[in-house]
Formats: structure tokens, sequence, C-alpha cells
């Protein structure tokens, strides 16, 4: 869709599809209001099929996807031994084979890992990336039958098994962000977004999906994960994990941290001063302000930036549990080789109390003498 005229390419883990076809306000406008079609032609496609293909997924994953029905959509994590996020993906099943989106740049090592992982069992990995491609939708249903594999994103919503950190789905700002991805071969996919547009759907770019996921507080693998996340720190047990699902690999770190609380970062919302008419980029570091102005303590890293058509200059960061609610805080980055420094006001996401709302309640101290040894408490 590059080829399309006005057409701006993105960067950086959205390569290869337009950031813009010219009017990116009256694309958000079109792609909020419901009606709108993006090519998100980027993303990867892992597809797994056989017959063992779910208990054995339902086994190496976060996820409960044993019984999954054909057409209902999910989501999973792939963790290492410690709990820290590997791999994230949508994941539909076709009842032929199981469908996992991801980004483009881990499909072939989530792949390679799926494949050592198989043993004697009956499965077979593909990575379909070269083969298919997506197509995004602001749409909130599954595929139907008679569709093609169409993987809907629940969130904000809590998903069985799940649980949250930041407010109920009726208060959620993601409540109003429909989305879903269908699943073309890559051969068909201008007939199948000129199909949308001749429905009357504008053909829209990633400035606008980026935008509407930031003010959803929707978390995303190449922008918000790094090699230390564990999902609670991202309010993404919500989609992603079922607590209550038996063993597998990072499973005693999620259990442990939804038990005791206190994940070591928070996810927030920024709003960014505007009047500088410049945005800091992704990676800028996020401090506390300096006691005679500007900068201070290093406190987190802004790791989502876009320009609302409503809200202004908005992003999403990771920060420190413990910084204060309420204090303003100041992005200092490089554009274009020099420096800037943004004030930023917080939106909670994940509260700095570190608690979800179906943390087990505590049961007091325990009796004096049956505490156990002191490496294990």
């Amino acid at each position: 869709m590059l080829s399309r005229r006005g057409a701006v390419a993105a960067a950086g883990p959205d390569a290869g599809v337009a950031w813009h076809y010219g009017d990116p306000t009256a694309e958000q406008r079109a792609l909020s209001r419901g009606g709108a079609v993006v090519d998100q032609s980027h993303l990867g496609i892992v597809r797994v099929a056989g017959p063992d293909r779910l208990s054995w997924l339902h086994s190496i994953t976060s996820q409960y996807l044993d019984d999954l029905a054909p057409r209902r959509s999910t989501e999973l994590f792939v963790l290492s031994p410690q709990g820290h996020v590997e791999h994230a993906a949508g994941v539909v099943d076709d009842g032929e084979a199981t469908w996992l989106v991801t980004e483009r740049a881990s499909a072939p090592a989530l792949a390679a890992w799926l494949d050592r992982m198989k043993f004697m069992l009956r499965v077979e990995i593909t990575d379909a990336t070269d083969e298919w491609a997506a197509i995004g939708e602001p749409v909130a249903a599954e595929g139907a039958e008679g569709e093609p594999v169409t993987w809907h994103d629940a969130w904000p919503n809590v998903t069985g098994g799940g649980t949250r950190y930041g407010p109920a789905e009726s208060e959620h700002p993601g409540a109003a962000r429909p989305w879903r991805l269908v699943l073309v071969p890559r051969a068909d996919l201008e007939s199948e977004v000129a199909a949308r547009e001749a429905a009357g759907w504008p053909l829209v770019g990633t400035w606008a999906t980026e935008a509407l996921r930031v003010e959803a507080w929707r978390p995303r693998l190449a922008r918000e994960v790094d090699n230390r996340t564990i999902p609670h720190e991202l309010d993404w047990l919500r989609t992603a994990v079922h607590i209550n699902k038996g063993c597998y690999r990072g499973q005693e770190t999620v259990a442990r941290v939804h038990n005791l609380g206190r994940p070591p970062r928070r996810l927030v919302m920024l709003h960014l001063d505007g009047s500088q008419h410049l945005l800091p980029e992704e990676g800028a570091e996020v401090r506390l302000p300096a006691a005679g102005g500007g900068a201070g303590k290093v406190v987190g890293t802004l790791t989502s930036v876009a320009r609302h058509h409503e809200l202004g200059p908005i992003g999403l960061a990771v920060l420190k549990r413990n910084v204060p609610e309420d204090t303003e805080l100041v992005v200092a980055g490089e554009v274009s080789g020099q420096p800037l420094e943004v004030t930023a006001a917080q939106e909670i996401v994940v509260p700095g109390d570190g608690m979800s709302v179906d943390r087990p309640e505590s049961h007091g101290p325990l009796t004096p003498g049956l505490r156990g040894p002191a490496s294990l408490i």
C-alpha cells in the first residue's frame, strides 16, 4: 500500500506499511468512528497444525488453550523461567490449525522456539508471514462462519482466568476501541483492502492505530516490553494469562507477584506538553523534576508516543513502581540530534500499590516458631 498516493512510510516495528496517507487527523477520526481499514501486513504470523496443537500450546504457554473453540480468540505469552515476557501473540484456531499473530521481527524466533519444544508430539510449526497478511478493522466481533481466519482483540476485558490491576472494563478507555485482525493470503491483500474501500471505508495508516492504542492503554510487544518485563507491570494479565491453569514456564513468578503484589514497575499513560511542537521519541528517559527545574533522577522509559486527534500528544511509559502517582514528570531525550525536555502528567494504568483486584487476602503473621527458615520467607 506504500504505492498509494500520499503514503508516508512508517518506521521502527511498523516498517513496511504506511504511517499515514496524507491526512493523519482525518484517518484517526475515521478509525475512531468505526469505519476504516488498515494495512497490518507488517505483522508476523505463525501457524501451528497437528492434532496435538492445542494441548501442547496449553502446556508451554501462559494461556488456557486445551479446549479453545474454533473462531474464538485469545492471547498468550511465552515466558522465561524467571517470568519475563519473551513472546506475546494473539491466538485463534480455525479447527485445523492455530494461528499466532505477533510482531514480524519476533515471528522467526517464536517459530524456532516452538519447533524446539515439540519433541515427539504431532504438531507442525510454520512461519507463515511471507504467505499470509493481516488487515486491521475497528470491529468488535469474532470471525463468523465462512469468513477468513480472524483474531479479535478482547482488550480491556478480563478474559477467563485473568485478572486486572487497572479499572474495570466499563471505566477503561480501551472499551471504546474495537479491533480485530483478518488474515488473508498475502497475494489477496490489495483486493481485500479494495473491497473494504468500495464499501466506504477509507484506508488509514499506523499513526491512527498507534494513537488509539496508546489512548486505550494497550501494551505492545515491540514497544512496552524489554528483557525485564513481567505481565503484571503492564496490566496484561487481563487477556494473556490464565492465573489458575497448571504449570508452565514462568508460572512461579506470575503466581508469586499476583499473590504478594508490588511488581517492580508500572505502566502509565503520559499527557505530554505539546507547546514545543516536537515530540520525544520512544526510548527517551522519564525523569523526576529537578529541584532547580529541568530533569532530575531517571525513573522510567517512554515506550510509545503519538499525537492524538483529540487528546494531543500522549504516550505510554514504564516507571518504577514507587514513583508518586501525582508527580509531574519530565521526558528527556533527543530529536534530530537536539536535546528535548517535555513535561508530562501521569494517568494511572497500574496503581502504585501494585495490587490486583483479586489478590488473595493476607492471613496475618504466622505463629512464632512456624515461620520456617529465613531463606524461605
